[in-house]
C-alpha cells in the first residue's frame, strides 16, 4: 500500500523531472518550461497544481509588475531527493547491465 500512495504522489512522467529541477533552488515557469525537455506548459501547470495540492512544492507569487511566480520545493518535497539519487544509481547500474549483456 505504501508503494501506492508514493507512485500516487511522484507517479507519472513529469514530477520526478520537476522535483530534479527544483532542487536547485526555485524557479520561474518559464525556466521549469526551458529546462525540462518535451513538457508543454498545459501538462507542467497541471503537474505543478497537483504537486502543490500534495504540499510537493510552494507557489509564491511577487507583487511585481508583470507579477513574478515562483516555485519551490517544501521541505516535505525536497525529502524525496533520497528517493530520486536511489533511483538514479539505479538506472546507471541498469545502463551498465544492458550494455555488458551486448
Amino acid at each position: 500500500m505504501s508503494v501506492h500512495d508514493a507512485m500516487y504522489v511522484l507517479g507519472g512522467k513529469w514530477k520526478i523531472y520537476i522535483i530534479t529541477a527544483l532542487l536547485f533552488g526555485p524557479k520561474r515557469y518559464s525556466d521549469l518550461l526551458r529546462d525540462i525537455q518535451g513538457i508543454s506548459g498545459k501538462v507542467l501547470s497541471r503537474e505543478l497544481k497537483e504537486m502543490e495540492t500534495n504540499r510537493l512544492l510552494t507557489r509564491t507569487v511577487s507583487d511585481t509588475a508583470p507579477l513574478t511566480v515562483t516555485y519551490g520545493l517544501t521541505a516535505y518535497g525536497a525529502s524525496a531527493k533520497s528517493v530520486i539519487g536511489v533511483l538514479a544509481e539505479w538506472g546507471k547500474t541498469h545502463r551498465d547491465h544492458i550494455f555488458r549483456e551486448q
